[in-house]
């Protein structure tokens, strides 16, 4: 039964305030979301054209028990909203004198393994140990604490573990002692740039994520990735939250250190309007909520702070429809068939548009028939960039569409750009306008060392005493899952310190 002494307001309907918003509601919270944008789903909104459907942003479904753990909160099943297909292959991989595909089953990968490296497939039995103890260990207990102080982490298992968990070793040195071809380091490095960080740059503790594609598996939801945010929105419709769409928060109101109300301003119309409640969640941009919506005395961090964070990449996507279908494509395909030191470089090291990028596709119509019109293909293209560039223009764009094309062209043996109907590209400039995007990232901040867990942007305002935050710029870090998981934790902090 909903409280309504006990009000919560949450800014933005992505995965993290909707997971907020959901289980403050179960706890007897009255919840209102506001969110800028008409649709909820944040990064992962969806749009319709020419009889496509396109995901806007996340393409990969890992780690389905983190899933399952959040449906069940509310005593539902994934099931309940959508069917889960694995994909096998679980991803097609293009380097530059081989293609490889990984296969879904454990042992046709350990076959795989050996065939280039005699050794490697008893090397990944081993490798996959210690990565499933980090994954119990991480995913289990790691990112389900708030990280508002280091007494969170002084636990007999963790302590024990330390070691075990490899936080102060590079994913690069871990998975080199292992594996010593190159395609099979780079395969075991690949997960981690989900995180934002080159390997040498990411702890090794994040191996949990190799344990994850590889035991865990790569999944497609029917009918695509909204599937998710729809049952998201289901669960937290009937606990009773209430969603104020196409409403952009204008600016925080603090008196005597406590957030009192929000103005914001409705985007179709320009009408202004106010909410007041006893907690505010901030789960947009946390840069933006920070820098943007609270006067200066009242900011956690500063600008110097800030401008220092080492930031995940941006991405440059193009959503293409095709007008008649394709052979012999996969659904995840990974162009690894340049140089990933000179790209990762100019994303990390020295920022610059790509001289010879890496890229992604992935073909969600060889799986689901219902996101393309009969006889035709979708397909998602992603380039990673660095977060922050200038000169993002429709020039720029088109060159690196021309180039992907052409490659795709050549690889898959067949023509494209024939057969393209619908085009849409999207990138710094649009994560800025439609997310206040700090930077213009699309994962949020890297998972280095030196941001990792209470050293990340703290999921509790310094100087506001009824202000929170969640999503990617915070705890846990980047990704759906974590994103998920970064409500439920926000949500757990508030209900602990105000129900005391």
């Amino acid at each position: 039964m909903i409280n309504p002494s006990k009000n919560a307001l949450v800014i933005g309907a992505g995965f993290a305030g909707l997971s907020a918003a959901s289980f403050l509601a179960k706890k007897g919270w009255k919840v209102t979301i506001v969110e800028k944008n008409d649709l909820p789903g944040g990064r992962a909104r969806k749009f319709e054209a020419q009889g496509f459907t396109f995901d806007m942003g996340p393409s990969w479904y890992w780690m389905p028990d983190v899933f399952e753990k959040y449906f069940g909160s509310f005593g539902k099943q994934v099931s309940d909203f959508y069917q889960l297909q694995r994909l096998d292959p679980s991803y097609r991989v293009y380097f530059k004198k081989a293609t490889w595909d990984l296969p879904a089953h454990y042992e046709s990968l350990q076959n795989l393994f050996e065939s280039v490296e005699p050794g490697a497939a008893k090397a990944l039995d081993l490798f996959l140990a210690e990565a499933k103890y980090k994954y119990e260990v991480g995913v289990g207990k790691l990112v389900y604490q708030p990280s508002v102080s280091i007494t969170e982490f002084i636990d007999y298992d963790l302590i024990k573990g330390v070691f075990k968990l490899d936080v102060f070793q590079s994913m690069k040195k871990h998975i080199a002692r292992y594996f010593k071809h190159p395609y099979i380091q780079f395969l075991m490095e690949f997960p981690v740039l989900f995180l934002g960080a080159l390997p040498e740059n990411t702890p090794a503790l994040y191996s949990l994520m190799n344990y994850a594609d590889i035991k865990g598996g790569t999944w497609y939801p029917s009918f695509g990735m909204y599937s998710i945010v729809e049952g998201m929105v289901k669960v937290a419709t009937s606990l009773g939250v209430e969603f104020k769409m196409g409403e952009e928060v204008a600016k925080v109101i603090v008196e005597k250190g406590t957030a009192t109300k929000i103005l914001t301003k409705v985007v179709s119309t320009k009408e202004q309007r106010q909410y007041e409640f006893d907690v505010l969640i901030g789960a947009g941009d946390y840069h933006h909520i920070e820098t943007e919506l609270l006067d200066k005395e009242h900011q956690s961090y500063s600008k110097k702070y800030w401008d220092t964070r080492v930031m995940a990449p941006s991405s440059l996507i193009y959503y293409v429809g095709l007008n008649k279908k394709l052979k012999g494509v996969t659904h995840h395909s990974l162009f690894f068939d340049t140089d990933f030191a000179v790209h990762g470089s100019e994303i990390y090291t020295d920022p610059t548009w790509p001289s010879d990028p890496l890229f992604y596709a992935s073909v969600p119509s060889v799986t689901d028939s219902t996101v393309a019109p009969v006889g035709c293909e979708n397909l998602f293209l992603l380039i990673p960039i660095a977060a922050g560039l200038e000169g993002d223009t429709e020039e720029v764009r088109e060159k690196y569409f021309k180039t992907v094309i052409g490659r795709l062209e050549e690889k898959w043996g067949q023509t494209i750009s024939d057969a393209i109907i619908y085009k849409r590209s999207y990138a710094v400039s649009d994560f800025k306008n439609d997310y206040h995007s700090f930077k213009g990232n699309a994962y949020g901040l890297a998972n280095t060392l030196l941001q990792t867990a209470i050293l990340k942007p703290s999921c509790k305002s310094k100087k506001i005493k009824n202000l929170y935050y969640t999503g990617q710029l915070t705890i846990p870090g980047p990704g759906v899952p974590p994103s998920l998981i970064s409500g439920e934790v926000v949500a757990n902090l508030i209900c602990k310190q105000f129900n005391k």
